[in-house]
């Protein structure tokens, strides 16, 4: 995992890191992981033949280059830091909140602008049951 922790695993990232569900500390789906952000020991850039730790879990919009080609820009992804990491198993489990996180603004953004403005969208079917 990080140097910076008591607790030091080597991990493989496209075996235990890419494309996993990332689950707030409620246990509500937040994102999945599509790319990561590396640092070298100091924080700082990576140097070749240095150790290096993942930064950052990144997430975003990828279904069409994975499909089209080509590469989602930086400012599209968001950001989850490493920090706000408390396991990893089938599921990477954070330590914070998804509302303390702008990982799920397209969410957000749908529901607020699209899904909201259909009849009926803005209540729970069961709750006005």
């Amino acid at each position: 995992m990080t140097g910076r922790r008591s607790e030091t695993r080597l991990v493989d990232a496209r075996l235990h890191l890419l494309s996993r569900q990332v689950l707030d500390v409620d246990g509500e789906p937040v994102s999945t992981v599509d790319d990561l952000e590396l640092a070298g020991p100091d924080g700082g850039e990576v140097v070749a033949g240095q150790e290096v730790h993942v930064a950052a879990i990144l997430g975003g919009p990828v279904l069409a280059t994975r499909l089209f080609g080509g590469k989602v820009p930086r400012s599209r992804m968001t950001s989850i830091a490493w920090d706000d990491v408390g396991h990893l198993g089938t599921a990477i489990e954070l330590t914070v909140s998804s509302d303390a996180l702008d990982a799920d603004w397209v969410e957000h953004w749908v529901r607020e602008r699209l899904i909201a403005r259909i009849p009926g969208g803005r209540h729970d079917p069961e709750a006005g049951a």
